[in-house]
């Protein structure tokens, strides 16, 4: 059995081809613009995803600490301004 090429490579065509590809990538740039919305969500997302992949508190540390909390000497000045730090510095403020 013997199979005959179906077509020839038409050159001109294929010049052709390559010329509009240039002329694609010399014309306007494409530009994406988010909404206010979109990029809530996004950071909303954000987010989320680094609480599911944070490790999971002990139950005996959060005892812990709400005893902490509800313990009127805990809660001075010194406690809170250091705490506040912390939260500052976690989001690189």
């Amino acid at each position: 059995m013997m199979v005959d090429r179906i077509g020839q490579v038409n050159h001109v065509q294929l010049e052709s081809k390559i010329g509009r590809a240039d002329q694609v990538r010399g014309g306007n740039k494409d530009s994406i613009s988010l909404s206010s919305e979109a990029m809530e969500r996004a950071e909303v997302y954000q987010v989320t995803e680094l609480v599911r992949a944070a490790e999971i508190l002990d139950e005996a540390r959060i005892a812990e600490l709400r005893g902490k909390i509800n313990d009127p000497s805990y809660l001075n000045e010194k406690t809170i301004s250091a705490t506040a730090d912390r939260i500052m510095d976690a989001f690189g403020l």
